[in-house]
C-alpha cells in the first residue's frame, strides 16, 4: 500500500480536471435538453458532487502519500508554449502550503455541492448555477496547486468569471448585473496587476515557475516593481483597501456562492498568493511594512463598517475582510506559518457561518445588537461608517460609471455607425420604390444590389430587347461563320487533313 502510493502525486492533475469535466458534460446535457424539470436536477448534482468528492479523494491520498514519502515538490507534466529563452508549463508545486489548503478547499467545495442541490432546488438556473460552480472549483485548484505564474494566472481568472456569472445569477434584475459588473472592473485592475509581473517575470527571470523565480538573481528595485504587481492583484482579489468595496456588493449572488468565494475561499486567494511570494517579500521589508499598513487600515474599516449592519450577511463579509486584514498584516510581519493556519481556520470557520446565515433568525429569534454608543455619539463617525466611507460611490465614479459610459459609447457606435454599415438582417429597405421586393442593408447589401442592377440593364439591353437588336444580328453572324466552319471539317479531304495533324502532334 504504501508503494502505491509513491506515485500518486503524478495524478494531480485530474484534481482540477474532474470539476472543469463535470460542468462540461452538466453544459453538453443542457444543450441537448435533457436538464428540464425536477428530474434533471439530480444527474446534474450527482455528477457535480462525485467531481467534487474525487479531487478531494485524490487531495487525501497524495497527503498520506506525504507522510510516508515526503512533500512531492515540483512535478511538470507537459510545455503549453515555447519561445526563444522561456517556456510556459503545465507544473504542479505540492508543498506544505499548497496541499494543506487545496485539501480544505475542496473538502468545503464538496460540501458547499451537496449543500446547493437541496438550497437551488426547482431554481430556474439550477444548471447553470453548477456549470458555474464546476468551474470555479476547476480554477481555484489550479490557482492552488500551480507550480508557475502561468497556471495560476488561468485558474485566478476561471475564478474571476465564475463570480462575475454567479454574482449576476439573477440576471433579470438590473441591481444585479450592475454589482456583478463593479465587482468584475474592481477585480480587473488587480488582474493587471499580476499579468504585468508575470511579463516582467518572462523578461528578467527568463521563467514562469515559482521555484525559479525564486532563484533568480534580480536586483532589489527590479524585485521591488515584480512585487508590487502581485501585490496589487492580491490586494484587490482579497478586497483589501482600497478595494474593498466590491466584495459587499458580490454577495448579490446565491448564499452557497457567497459561502464558498467570498467566505471561505476565493477571498483568501489573494492571502494565498503573498504566501506563495513570502520568499520575494523577506528581501523587501518596504513592502512588508507596506502590506502591514494596508491590512491594519482594511479591519479598522471593516470593523467600523460591521459594527453598523443590519443583515447577516453584510455583517459576515465585513467580519472577513477585518480577519483577511489581519492575515496580511502577519504576512506582512512575516508569521507566514501563523498566516496559514489562520487562513485555513477562517475559511472553514466562514464557510460553516455563511451557509447558516438562511436560517441565523430562526436561531437567534432576536434583534441584531445595536452600534456601540461611543460610535452613535459620534455623529461624523456613524455615518461614515453607515456610508461604508465613501469608497462604494468612489469606486462607481473610478471604476462603473466610466466602464458603463465607455460600454454605451461602443453600443451607439454599433448601432449608428457599424449596424448601418454592414447590415443587420431582417433590416433590408427597398433599392428603389418601383421595385419593393428588392431589399438590401447596409453598404455590402446595397453594392450588391447596384451590381445586380447593373447586370440586369445590360441583360436588358443586350439580350431582352426583342427580335433585330445587336445581340441577335451578331449571334446570328457567328452563327453561320460556326455552319460553314463545320461544312468545310465535313468533307473527306479536311477530314484526313485533321487526323493527319492530330497524329503528329501526339508523334
Amino acid at each position: 500500500m504504501i508503494e502505491l502510493l509513491r506515485n500518486v502525486a503524478d495524478g494531480v492533475w485530474l484534481v482540477p480536471l474532474l470539476p472543469l469535466f463535470a460542468a462540461m458534460v452538466v453544459g453538453l446535457r443542457v444543450l441537448l435538453g435533457r436538464c428540464a424539470g425536477d428530474a434533471g436536477e439530480v444527474p446534474t448534482a450527482r455528477l457535480s458532487e462525485l467531481a467534487a468528492l474525487g479531487s478531494l479523494l485524490l487531495l487525501l491520498l497524495i497527503d498520506l502519500a506525504v507522510y510516508w514519502h515526503g512533500w512531492p515538490g515540483q512535478r511538470v507534466f507537459a510545455t503549453w508554449f515555447a519561445a526563444a529563452h522561456w517556456r510556459g508549463q503545465i507544473s504542479f508545486l505540492l508543498d506544505a502550503l499548497s496541499l494543506p489548503v487545496a485539501t480544505l478547499s475542496a473538502l468545503i467545495g464538496w460540501l458547499v455541492v451537496r449543500f446547493s442541490a437541496a438550497y437551488l432546488h426547482r431554481e430556474a438556473g439550477f444548471n447553470r448555477y453548477f456549470i458555474v460552480l464546476g468551474l470555479f472549483l476547476s480554477g481555484l485548484q489550479a490557482l492552488l496547486l500551480a507550480g508557475n505564474g502561468l497556471l495560476l494566472f488561468l485558474g485566478w481568472e476561471m475564478c474571476g468569471v465564475a463570480s462575475f456569472l454567479l454574482i449576476g445569477y439573477a440576471w433579470q434584475r438590473p441591481l444585479a448585473t450592475g454589482n456583478a459588473l463593479f465587482a468584475f472592473v474592481s477585480n480587473r485592475v488587480g488582474d493587471a496587476g499580476l499579468l504585468f509581473s508575470l511579463g516582467l517575470a518572462a523578461y528578467w527571470a527568463g521563467s514562469f515557475e515559482w521555484p525559479a523565480l525564486f532563484d533568480a538573481q534580480l536586483s532589489l528595485v527590479d524585485l521591488r516593481v515584480l512585487v508590487l504587481g502581485f501585490a496589487v492583484a492580491a490586494l484587490a482579489k482579497s478586497a483589501q483597501l482600497p478595494f474593498t468595496p466590491w466584495i459587499a456588493r458580490a454577495l448579490e449572488g446565491p448564499t452557497p456562492s457567497s459561502a464558498i468565494f467570498y467566505g471561505a475561499l476565493l477571498v483568501h486567494a489573494g492571502v494565498f498568493l503573498m504566501l506563495r511570494l513570502s520568499p520575494l517579500l523577506a528581501q523587501l521589508p518596504d513592502v512588508q511594512v507596506a502590506l502591514v499598513v494596508i491590512g491594519a487600515l482594511t479591519a479598522l474599516y471593516a470593523w467600523l463598517c460591521g459594527l453598523v449592519q443590519s443583515d447577516v450577511k453584510s455583517a459576515l463579509i465585513f467580519a472577513t475582510v477585518f480577519q483577511v486584514g489581519l492575515m496580511f498584516v502577519a504576512i506582512g510581519l512575516g508569521w507566514t506559518t501563523l498566516a496559514t493556519w489562520h487562513l485555513c481556520l477562517h475559511a472553514a470557520w466562514r464557510a460553516w457561518q455563511f451557509l447558516l446565515a438562511p436560517s441565523w433568525l430562526q436561531l437567534t429569534r432576536g434583534r441584531p445588537a445595536p452600534p456601540p454608543g461611543w460610535l452613535v455619539r459620534s455623529q461624523t463617525l456613524y455615518t461614515a461608517a453607515l456610508q461604508r466611507f465613501w469608497l462604494d460611490r468612489l469606486g462607481i465614479i473610478l471604476l462603473a460609471a466610466p466602464t458603463a459610459a465607455i460600454a454605451r459609447d461602443v453600443r451607439a457606435l454599433e448601432e449608428n455607425f457599424i449596424d448601418r454599415v454592414i447590415g443587420e438582417p431582417g433590416r433590408g429597405r427597398a433599392v428603389a420604390p418601383e421595385r419593393p421586393l428588392v431589399q438590401a442593408d447596409g453598404l455590402p447589401g446595397r453594392l450588391l444590389a447596384l451590381l445586380a442592377d447593373f447586370l440586369q440593364r445590360i441583360e436588358n439591353r443586350l439580350l431582352l430587347r426583342g427580335r433585330g437588336g445587336a445581340a441577335e444580328r451578331l449571334l446570328r453572324e457567328a452563327g453561320r461563320w460556326l455552319v460553314t466552319l463545320e461544312g468545310l471539317l465535313e468533307q473527306p479531304r479536311y477530314l484526313m487533313m485533321a487526323v493527319m495533324a492530330t497524329f503528329v502532334v501526339i508523334l
